[in-house]
């Protein structure tokens, strides 16, 4: 059994899918296809049920999943510690959906040339993905938005955000003076689906002050709501970060008055793994950047 054999599993297990899994291995889909037989064949048993257009794991698989687990990241980490000389190497960085466009391009740019030799590698997911792949050592570091539910994680705050209204540019509130939470109460909110923990910071501030959001239209992007309210689909909630840029002349972005809606915006890790010196570098320049956000 072979380290390069264990990565292949380990992608097709998450892709569940040959030709998604070879595309994100750079390998050819017939080359994977042999990788895994010889696994199992070196195995005496499947680890994969194969059906039309995707694989599942079957109980010898699950087993070897949680084991190649152990085993690469037990690999990885050595390699890291042999190697670390706190200026190359790669950095595995998790963020969700509704700060990765805005916050990472003036990050990662302030650390290439800060460190123009390492290698910082992105995982845009939602909140509970990047959890697990802390836990399990998938990636380094996760920014997002508290809470964060899992134990046995280190997390530190980094700044806190405002939520702003977005509106129409027509909508009959863009000529009020002051708008208040109690001023919505006859419209419908877009949000973002379940999964985005953005929508459940919106629809709790909004109950704590006795409204309830009507949710008309829920999406994955926060791109597209925006869209849908310049459509006159409803208003929504956005960070304050999704307003640096955006310049639609179709949309108005409006501060609460009173007690503004927030997010907690923080950075998480595992305790209890390696952490090389260039990671902690890398943690270092994460704390003490400072992203400007509009008035």
């Amino acid at each position: 059994m072979e380290i390069t054999q264990l990565r292949y599993f380990l992608k097709l297990a998450e892709r569940g899918n040959f030709t998604r899994a070879a595309e994100d291995l750079l390998i050819t889909q017939p080359a994977l296809s042999r990788s895994i037989a010889k696994l199992e064949a070196e195995l005496g048993q499947p680890v994969f049920e194969r059906h039309a257009r995707t694989v599942e794991l079957t109980d010898s698989g699950k087993l070897l999943l949680a084991r190649a687990e152990q085993i690469l990241t037990l690999v990885d980490d050595t390699v890291a510690e042999i190697t670390d000389d706190g200026r190359t190497g790669r950095i595995r960085l998790g963020t969700i959906p509704t700060i990765a466009p805005y916050l990472l391009p003036p990050l990662l740019r302030g650390f290439a040339t800060k460190c123009p030799q390492s290698n910082v590698i992105v995982y845009e997911e939602v909140t509970e993905k990047l959890l697990q792949r802390v836990l399990h050592g998938e990636i380094d570091l996760a920014i997002l938005a508290l809470p964060v539910p899992k134990q046995y994680l280190h997390v530190e705050t980094l700044f806190e955000e405002e939520l702003r209204l977005v509106l129409p540019v027509d909508h009959p509130l863009s000529k009020k003076k002051q708008i208040v939470l109690d001023d919505l109460q006859p419209y419908s909110f877009v949000l973002l689906d379940e999964t985005h923990c953005l929508s459940n910071d919106i629809v709790s501030f909004c109950r704590q002050r006795s409204l309830q959001p009507v949710s008309v239209e829920r999406t994955s992007q926060l791109a597209t709501v925006q869209e849908l309210v310049s459509l006159g689909h409803g208003v929504s909630l956005v960070p304050a970060m999704a307003c640096n840029l955006d310049d639609s002349p179709r949309r108005i972005y409006r501060h609460l008055a009173g007690t503004q809606p927030t997010r907690t915006v923080a950075l998480v890790s595992n305790p209890y793994r390696f952490e090389s010196r260039l990671v902690k570098l890398f943690r270092d320049f994460v704390k003490s950047f400072r992203y400007t956000m509009r008035k």
